[in-house]
């Protein structure tokens, strides 16, 4: 994330920040350490905790009269030209400080970076949006490698995976057992800062999901708190629907599994304003696999994933936490989670989410990505089995090349490579 951020601060030109996340994915933390590393002078306003200083923004956006009453308030901010980075944090809370990026951006003098969680709840409020002078980035919490280096995994060991990835030559079998225990405890953790801090200061599971009962139990207290009044009940019902989404044998997102006889109509709303809080993501079927994806892809077909692993594997309980540690889980029961696995390693990657579904559901990919103008099937596995499916799409001459994830060794056949699940970290 913070290269993403130097790049910005690099390339850009008359260019706010606005950084997109779910809450407690650790965009304050990241962008503080930024600003001390990066520039001499740094102002930060959070609206939650200080929402007085809305009133900032409530009269003229002129720059000039926004510094002179931010100093008002806090009068140790120094706004120096070209080497201060104003911080305007849960902007969400402050519709005008949003509009307002449009002023900082034009009058180019000083660095602004936004973050917001929820950011859908305020739509209506802001006056008027920053079109063209606000670049906006996504983020997630911690991804695999990440997790890796939170746990003290050397730098040099995971460069070495990356030359296996790319060369692909089999993998030393105590070191793929060694990362595929890494991987199903990343995938009990997942990458919220503060349950992977719990985590490696305490190795405690029940810990672990104390912490992130926490944390779900905040999200749905975001629900009833920010979503819009007649969405606030399917939202939370959706919501807590994707364990049993993701359950089932075909895992596409059906509303009747929300409620009986349930509608697009009665609840799509809710889940885009999931989506737009960040606390879930579509990945939509596309009617053929070519390029680009995005044009071909069926709005009312998608599934629906958590965008944090860990979360997911909580929302089923403590005891699923033993059964992906021990690795005793039912094979009829992994399908949905591994592909949720795989949704959060290309997520947080920031690639978006595609699948291929024929009608009469003869042939299945559980993800396409794009690579060099070209589609790029990939097949996820728990354990090792057939690959039927990948195997007719690589059959297609405009496919160069796909993906088979599972539990197995690396290993080239044809156009099909071969990976250990944990080497999705290295899919770009």
């Amino acid at each position: 994330m913070t290269d993403r951020l130097l790049e910005w601060k690099n390339t850009k030109d008359k260019e706010c920040l606005l950084v997109k996340g779910a809450r407690q994915i650790g965009k304050t933390f990241i962008i503080e350490d930024f600003a001390r590393k990066h520039y001499k002078h740094f102002v930060e306003i959070n609206f939650e905790q200080h929402p007085e200083m809305k009133a900032i923004f409530d009269g003229s956006l002129s720059v000039p009269e926004l510094i002179q009453r931010i100093t008002l308030y806090l009068p140790d901010a120094e706004f120096v030209p070209q080497e201060t980075l104003l911080f305007l944090d849960e902007i969400q809370s402050c519709p005008q400080a949003r509009t307002s990026l449009k002023f900082w951006a034009i009058d180019n003098q000083y660095d602004v970076i936004a973050t917001g969680s929820l950011l859908g709840i305020n739509y209506k409020e802001v006056s008027s949006y920053p079109v063209g002078y606000e670049r906006q980035m996504d983020m997630y919490a911690l991804d695999f490698e990440e997790f890796l280096w939170a746990l003290g995994v050397k730098e040099s060991l995971i460069d070495g995976l990356r030359g296996h990835f790319t060369s692909g030559e089999a993998i030393d079998s105590l070191i793929n057992d060694k990362m595929m225990l890494y991987l199903r405890e990343y995938m009990v953790v997942g990458g919220m800062p503060a349950v992977v801090n719990k985590f490696v200061e305490t190795h405690n599971f029940n810990l672990v999901h104390s912490e992130q009962s926490k944390i779900l139990a905040d999200y749905l207290n975001d629900i009833a708190k920010y979503a819009p009044t007649a969405d606030k009940p399917k939202a939370r019902s959706c919501y807590l629907s994707i364990p049993s989404q993701l359950a089932k044998e075909n895992t596409k997102f059906q509303y009747s599994v929300v409620e009986k006889k349930g509608t697009a109509r009665k609840f799509a709303n809710s889940l885009d304003w999931l989506r737009d809080a960040n606390l879930i993501a579509y990945c939509h079927n596309v009617s053929t696999i070519e390029f680009p994806l995005a044009a071909y892809a069926k709005q009312d077909q998608f599934r629906i994933y958590v965008t944090d692993i860990g979360l997911l594997i909580a929302m089923y309980g403590f005891e699923m936490k033993r059964a992906i540690i021990d690795d005793t889980l039912a094979s009829y029961a992994k399908g949905g989670i591994y592909e949720n696995l795989m949704a959060d390693f290309l997520l947080k990657k920031g690639l978006p989410l595609y699948y291929y579904c024929k009608e009469n559901n003869s042939v299945e990919v559980e993800f396409l990505i794009e690579r060099n103008a070209k589609p790029v099937p990939i097949e996820v596995k728990a354990k090792r089995g057939t690959t039927t499916s990948l195997n007719t799409v690589l059959d297609k001459p405009n496919i160069e090349k796909g993906y088979k994830f599972g539990s197995g060794n690396v290993g080239i056949e044809g156009k099909k490579t071969t990976l250990p699940l944990f080497m999705a970290m290295f899919v770009s």
